[in-house]
């Protein structure tokens, strides 16, 4: 199991040629085999995600088991026509694809994220809005007590199924 994992935020902003720049302790993260190369592509709740080559070898590789289930062909074109290879210059600026970038609505200020296995990437604006919204009780599907309490059950789960199986 790999320990590496993305965190921490940092607000960068798109120049005339859709290039921001990655933080440098990200782009470490995601050299693999000595490369720097990663995929940009659609994340989740709207946001775009850089994920490590290792991370998009995985996910195809679950993927291609179910290539043939017709409920999920529109979500694997949509995925894997959006999905871009891509490394940093030597600065760090990234390019991202305009029609990327218009999905996503990001005009100028672009809010990088780490979150374990990837790197999010959201409008400024958008970042702002969901994080008030949530810390302040205003996102009526989201309860920051009950997802903390969630995710750390997570953390229990394999304790108990590793106690369930010696007993």
């Amino acid at each position: 199991m790999n320990p590496f994992f993305f965190s921490g935020s940092a607000t960068s902003k798109l120049d005339v040629k859709n290039r921001f720049v990655l933080p440098q302790q990200m782009r470490y993260g995601l050299v693999e085999d000595g490369r720097l190369e990663f995929f940009i592509g659609l994340g989740l709740g709207g946001c775009l995600s850089i994920y490590r080559k290792s991370e998009i070898e995985k996910i195809v590789e679950k993927f291609r088991e179910k290539q043939h289930v017709a409920k999920y062909q529109k979500f694997f074109t949509i995925f894997f026509s959006t999905l871009h290879l891509s490394t940093c210059d030597k600065i760090g600026r990234v390019t991202l694809p305009n029609h990327l970038k218009q999905a996503m609505n990001i005009k100028k200020d672009i809010m990088v994220a780490g979150v374990l296995g990837r790197i999010e990437l959201w409008s400024k604006e958008a970042y702002d809005r969901n994080l008030s919204n949530l810390l302040l009780g205003k996102d009526t599907e989201l309860d920051l007590a009950k997802m903390t309490e969630d995710a750390f059950a997570l953390l229990d789960e394999k304790e108990e199924i590793k106690n369930a199986t010696e007993n």
